[in-house]
């Protein structure tokens, strides 16, 4: 991905990239379990940010869920 992203808004080619959590919807939503994963990629120029969607792992969303 490193060689291949270019930012849709300036064309620049350098980038930062973060992982982020976020709740769904229904009981994940009460409990405040974080299942849904996304990568997000910022453009170091413009700081135009996309977020792609990343999987998540079973033992991660009950380790969150006790952590609650």
């Amino acid at each position: 991905m490193a060689e291949q992203w270019q930012c849709p808004k300036c064309e620049h080619t350098e980038f930062d990239t973060d992982e982020i959590t976020a709740t769904g919807s229904g009981l994940s939503k009460f409990f405040n379990v974080q299942n849904r994963k996304f990568t997000a990629v910022t453009c170091r120029r413009c700081a135009y940010t996309e977020f792609y969607r990343g999987e998540t792992s079973a033992l991660g969303n009950i380790v969150d869920f006790l952590g609650n």
